[in-house]
């Protein structure tokens, strides 16, 4: 944390809990708020919801247009976007601290008092159309999604954050606002704040201003089935081979999830990554490859993408089959290990020089762990880390019964790149 860094947490009356954190020396403010909901709470005729939501909060509310919130944010140097995951939806700003109170004011609006205009809404349905088009015409964005339903087969986490042309298109006002009722509720949104602000001051916009109410409704827990490891090939008039192999990792909470970091480091988390340098910069078999690993509150999936010549994509999955045994059958020397957690720490330490970073930071924490979790905390967690540590998860995780594999492959046909 930096020097003189401050945490706070209040409940709000309504039951909204609020996050912050005072940074010393800074001139900005980066203000979210969170709410816990996405794809995965939806059902299948509603897929795609959370996102359409998430669009039409900037689309107008009862008392400023669009133009208007894009321009009372951005008139003063400022920025506000928004996103939509599998379990989170959240609405952000970074802006000046003197634009604090008008960035409370513009998110509270947009989350409260979005009028869902029937001609705006059609506007939008096609805006999302063109969207889900653009993610079909990118095969490295397909295959992840391919990858995701082969990892959690019919499980909710599979169902795409965009949602299919057939749900965006039938989505209805009223369908909208039920949905938004069900889940836009105190008990499931979060307010997290970093950089020069109040705590104090903060808790009483927020008071004025933040009035959603309802009651509780806990998201259906479905439990996720038993992974079913497979190779699966498909077809499409692309160029290059992509290849998506993995499986189930830790989910958020998770004792583990710090080793698990350091190990997709050590294997593919960046230039000097082993995927990287063996697989790009010694035989040259593709450009593009890389390990990721993605924490849930009760699930994690990670993977290893790569894109090659179709030629070669069978000896390229050779390849990283057999980075994933060494790490499962050989220790990391204490050395190389030293050099991963300078590596983590440097990279976590320069993340958090940036206070729009810092504040999802924390809003996470709250939300997945229930706490403010310092650096020093992380810090010792990381010192912690063993190679023997590291080679137990790699055993759990790149297990032959816990991989899944998705090629797509060049069909022969060229692309329409008009």
């Amino acid at each position: 944390m930096a020097r003189g860094a401050q945490f706070e947490k209040t409940v709000l009356p309504n039951g909204v809990r609020l996050v912050s954190e005072k940074i010393p020396g800074v001139r900005s403010a980066a203000l979210g708020i969170w709410v816990t909901v996405g794809s995965r709470h939806e059902s299948a005729e509603m897929n795609g919801v959370s996102h359409f939501i998430e669009h039409m909060a900037f689309k107008g509310t009862t008392k400023r247009s669009a133009m208007d919130i894009a321009k009372t944010i951005e008139r003063g140097g400022g920025h506000i976007n928004a996103f939509t995951g599998k379990e989170l939806t959240c609405f952000y700003v970074h802006v000046l601290d003197e634009q604090l109170s008008t960035a409370v004011d513009i998110l509270t609006d947009i989350l409260q008092n979005s009028v869902y205009d029937a001609q705006e809404m059609e506007k939008e349905k096609q805006v999302i159309l063109d969207e889900i088009r653009d993610h079909e015409d990118m095969p490295d964005d397909v295959i992840h999604e391919q990858f995701v339903c082969k990892v959690f087969g019919d499980h909710p986490i599979s169902r795409p954050i965009l949602g299919s042309p057939k749900n965006v298109s039938s989505f209805s006002r009223e369908s909208i606002l039920d949905f938004h009722r069900d889940h836009y509720n105190p008990a499931r949104i979060i307010i997290g704040a970093a950089g020069n602000v109040r705590h104090s001051q903060l808790e009483k916009l927020l008071i004025a201003s933040l009035h959603v109410t309802g009651k509780r409704k806990a998201p259906v827990s479905i439990p996720v089935k038993e992974l079913v490891p497979g190779l699966h090939r498909n077809t499409r008039a692309i160029q290059q081979a992509h290849m998506l192999t993995g499986g189930r990792s830790v989910p958020y909470r998770s004792k583990d999830r710090v080793a698990v970091s350091m190990l997709n480091t050590v294997l593919g988390g960046g230039m000097s990554s082993r995927l990287f340098q063996n697989i790009r910069e010694k035989h040259g078999i593709a450009y593009a490859v890389y390990s990721y690993n993605d924490s849930l509150a009760d699930v994690g999936y990670y993977g290893v993408y790569l894109a090659t010549d179709k030629r070669r994509v069978d000896r390229a999955g050779e390849m990283v089959r057999i980075e994933l045994d060494d790490l499962m059958n050989r220790p990391l020397a204490k050395q190389e290990l030293e050099e991963i957690k300078t590596q983590y720490k440097g990279g976590l330490m320069l993340g958090l020089e940036n206070t729009s970073n810092r504040m999802m930071r924390l809003a996470r924490m709250e939300i997945y762990q229930g706490r403010y979790v310092p650096l020093d905390e992380i810090s010792a967690r990381i010192d912690e880390v063993t190679p023997k540590r590291i080679q137990t998860m790699a055993q759990k995780l790149f297990d032959q019964k816990n991989i899944v594999t998705t090629i797509l492959e060049p069909n022969g046909k060229q692309p329409d790149l008009s």
